[in-house]
Formats: C-alpha cells, structure tokens, sequence
C-alpha cells in the first residue's frame, strides 16, 4: 500500500508500468529534493521494481549508498541504479554511443546507462565530432556492428547527420547544451538535427540523454531473439 506521503505529497508510485510498457518507471530526481528522490527509489525496491534514478546529484547518491549499499552511482553519467533490471550476461544486440566531444559526455553517458539498464550492450565511441573527422572514420567498423546509433553533439550540431550518410542503423540525435554563445544553450545544435538532410535521422530534446537510451535500446530488442 502507498503511504499518504506518496499519494498525495509530492508522488503516485506507479509500480505496474513494467506490466503495461515492458519497463519499470524511472527516477527523474532534477527538481525533486533528496528526500523526494530517496522516497520514491525506496518505494520501488518495496514492491520489488529495479530503480533507475536520472540527473541524480552525489548527494542524493550518498543518501541512496547509504540505504542501498548495493546501488551504483555514476558520476559523469548522474545516474542511480538499484536492483538489476536485465543482467549484464543476458543483455542483447549492439547499441553504439557516439559522442562528439569530452564536453558531451555526461549525457552520452547518460544514454550509455539507460540503455544498458534495460538490457542492450552497449559500445561508447568518445570524441570523434567533426572537428577532427579522420577520428570518426577511425572507428566506423565498429559502429557499423550497432542496430542502432546514438550520436550526441553540441555546437552546431553535425555528428548525427555525418554519421546518417556512413551507416546503414537508425541514428538517434541527442543535442547537448555544450557551445558558445550563439548555440543558444544546444538550440543550436537540435535545429541543426532537425535539419540533418541524410536520412534516418530522429532528434530527442536538448540533453535528453534518458530518452535516447531508452528509445535505442526498444529498437535494439526488436531485432533479438
């Protein structure tokens, strides 16, 4: 049973999702206090659904390691997880991360936990954006493996629609925040995606490192046994 707190405080735990989507529901704990946050991932873990906690800051994780001894905090990616939704020797077919620079990693990262928290494995290809493209050709072998590509970028933008052009995937574009001034905070870079003119391009929102991981990793199972 829910607690008055979880009802009408501030959450409604939603432990049937699993039941309806095939995933648990996920911790988005930007906005919400710590005690919000740890509430919630300790609800879950009470009826037994594996937590993942998203833009989790170290205080909220010192908190969660505190209960939770077994949880695992990742820095960079700002990610909490609590139980095991998918084992790592059952995860299946191949998710490539590209990202365009060291600067857009924490949201590469991001998507690089999500996905192989719902069960895909997962190749994470670092700094290999535009600016030095020989990089990016470096590494096509392996992204070529993947059924599906993530590619995350700031500044203008261009790593997802380069990317699109080499490859035979869907390519996932994640625009980041990372750039000066005129890339107005990643506007930039996600009009830019928007624009890409290579085919089989799709854009999540600004830093939505969560979304493209999940997505990537729903189209990743649809060619597993």
């Amino acid at each position: 049973m829910e607690t008055a707190e979880e009802r009408g405080a501030f959450a409604c735990i939603d432990a049937e999702r699993q039941d309806r989507t095939g995933y648990p529901e996920v911790v988005y704990c930007a906005g919400k206090t710590d005690g919000q946050s740890l509430t919630i991932i300790r609800a879950l873990r009470e009826r037994g659904v594996p937590a993942l906690a998203t833009r989790a800051s170290p205080s909220l994780a010192a908190r969660v390691l505190s209960a939770f001894p077994e949880a695992v905090y990742d820095e960079t990616a700002r990610t909490i997880t609590v139980g095991v939704f998918c084992e790592p020797q059952n995860r299946r077919g191949l998710v490539a991360v590209v990202c365009a620079g060291t600067s857009d990693l924490p949201v590469a990262m991001e998507a690089t936990r999500t996905a192989e928290f719902f069960g895909s494995v997962v190749e994470l290809v670092c700094d290999v954006g535009v600016a030095g493209i020989h990089r990016l050709f470096a590494r096509l072998s392996d992204i070529r493996k993947a059924r599906v590509i993530i590619a995350v970028a700031g500044m203008e933008g261009a790593l997802p629609g380069v990317l699109a052009g080499l490859v035979s995937a869907p390519v996932i574009a994640v625009p980041t925040g990372v750039g000066y001034g005129a890339s107005f905070g990643g506007l930039a870079a996600l009009l830019g995606m928007l624009n890409a003119c290579a085919p089989g391009v799709s854009v999540v929102n600004i830093d939505n490192g969560f979304g493209a991981g999940y997505q990537a990793n729903m189209i990743n199972k649809l060619g597993c046994p």
